[in-house]
């Protein structure tokens, strides 16, 4: 079921909000299991079939939890949360992976059946969420005993399909509050407003925009070749339907989190504002960034243990996330990309402090910073989008010129003398399969006019708290919502 859709908004969730406060009048356990239960009907909308699978998930993570919260030898504690880390990764392995490492075993040489394995919705994400709870359970910062919590705490239905990943210790505390089970109009009228943000950024802007995206990246596989113009609008267009959808329910889901009164972590921050790959890695998908930062970048030896060992964990940690986006090569490239992004810019870092030079860049010089930040990121995000290595390299090459510039034909006699200039020096005007012409482009520039100009979601909720982590500035000029009929 998805936020977006007619089941989700007029049905499912009016009966789950009303049922969550209308038993907490009487118990709010039975709160709390309604709302885990109305979880896993959200889940198995989708298709019931995995709703048992993820029910076993919750039940054998929360007795091996249990086990190692009680647990006082050592060695059974080290015990427990490797199998228990190791069963984790293997079921997301087989869920998510079966297929692509058959697959290229047989392009290798070998001849297997396919398994045809279906990847069932969500399965990162709970995955995840619960071998960070086993983590912080072995490491002494969490416990729980409470089955119903944790399972809330696993299916809660806003963070289910696309995040936020969520720590123990930021959503168990409010789960026991006795406020959080209280209809309470500020929460509502904030979790309602974010709610409609991110939809209107999901079906406004990123469903118009994505029309642009699939012809462009289909027609390598069709053997057309791509002008530079028509790459670069398709490249363009999916970077920012893929920032307004990711965006789009990450704000959905604060907002149906709030409306129970429960704050979500924070998950993008203008990540297009980035003047640097390192800054752009604090503000996307933050949550999952800092997943991979304490569970795989520290345990691989993080900064601790020389220059050499960072640059190594930093790279293979961002192939490692680049692969557990999905399965398939162009995920490693992007997360290669990312990697070595990142080893330039901490290599800039370290040779900007050792020649002294720390000065403040002035607008110029951090404007170019983000521009030229942005084009690494669309760069990559071509290879995330792309069916495979081929097409990508295919359509980064005519990003770069390879198959000459072609605008539309009927720009010719619109440009006048400029049109006739660049065609005596080379540009072809012609007709544009793949380019929506003057309708794009008008959808690139208001897009990019929000991402640039735009105050971000918490700035505008921002003095209502509408994520976990972001307080009030008196210092920021930027629009703000107020509670008020007007808003």
């Amino acid at each position: 079921m998805l936020f977006n859709s007619y089941a989700f908004i007029f049905v499912f969730l009016p009966l789950t909000l009303a049922g969550f406060f209308l038993l907490a009048r009487w118990s709010t356990a039975l709160a709390a299991g309604w709302l885990a239960v109305a979880s896993l009907v959200f889940y198995g909308y989708w298709n019931v079939a995995y709703v048992p699978l993820l029910v076993l998930s919750m039940v054998c993570n929360f007795f091996i939890g249990t086990a190692l919260a009680s647990a006082s030898d050592v060695t059974r504690r080290r015990g427990l949360v490797i199998t228990a880390v190791s069963a984790n990764l293997l079921l997301l392995a087989y869920y998510k992976y079966a297929d692509f490492f058959v697959a290229n075993l047989n392009a290798a040489g070998a001849n297997y059946t396919l398994p045809g394995v279906i990847l069932p919705l969500g399965i990162s994400f709970f995955t995840f969420t619960q071998i960070a709870f086993l983590v912080d359970v072995y490491q002494r910062k969490a416990a729980e005993f409470r089955f119903i919590h944790y399972c809330l705490f696993v299916t809660y239905f806003p963070h289910l399909i696309a995040g936020p990943v969520l720590h123990h210790k930021e959503m168990m505390p409010q789960f026991a509050q006795a406020q959080t089970y209280r209809f309470d109009w500020e929460n509502f009228a904030v979790g309602l407003t974010l709610f409609f943000i991110g939809l209107a950024k999901k079906v406004l802007i990123a469903d118009s925009v994505a029309e642009y995206v699939r012809p462009v990246f289909d027609a390598p596989g069709k053997g057309a070749a791509l002008s530079a113009v028509d790459a670069w609008g398709g490249a363009l267009a999916y970077t920012f339907q893929l920032y307004f959808d990711f965006s789009g329910y990450s704000d959905m889901a604060i907002g149906l989190s709030r409306m129970v009164g429960v704050k979500l972590p924070l998950n993008f921050a203008s990540p297009y504002k980035a003047a640097s790959i390192i800054e752009f890695w604090r503000c996307w998908h933050m949550t999952l960034s800092r997943f991979l930062r304490d569970y795989l970048y520290v345990p691989l030896g993080g900064n601790r243990k020389g220059a050499s060992r960072r640059y190594v964990s930093l790279l293979l940690t961002m192939v490692l996330g680049g692969l557990w986006h999905g399965a398939n090569w162009t995920f490693v490239v992007w997360g290669a990309l990312h990697g070595g992004y990142l080893l330039i810019n901490h290599a800039w870092q370290w040779l900007k402090l050792r020649v002294g030079f720390q000065r403040e860049s002035g607008r110029a010089a951090h404007g170019c910073a983000v521009v030229l930040t942005f084009l690494c990121v669309v760069l990559a995000w071509v290879y995330f989008r792309a069916d495979n290595v081929a097409n990508a390299n295919a359509i980064v090459s005519a990003m770069m010129g390879v198959n000459g510039v072609t605008l539309p034909a009927r720009w010719l006699e619109k440009l006048g003398s400029v049109g006739h200039w660049l065609s005596a020096h080379g540009v072809v005007f012609a007709h544009t399969p793949y380019f929506g012409g003057g309708t794009q482009i008008n959808w690139l520039l208001i897009c990019a006019l929000i991402v640039w100009l735009a105050p971000n979601t918490q700035q505008l909720m921002r003095g209502f708290e509408p994520a976990l982590g972001v307080t009030d500035d008196a210092d920021a000029r930027v629009l703000r919502w107020r509670l008020s009929w007007c808003w």
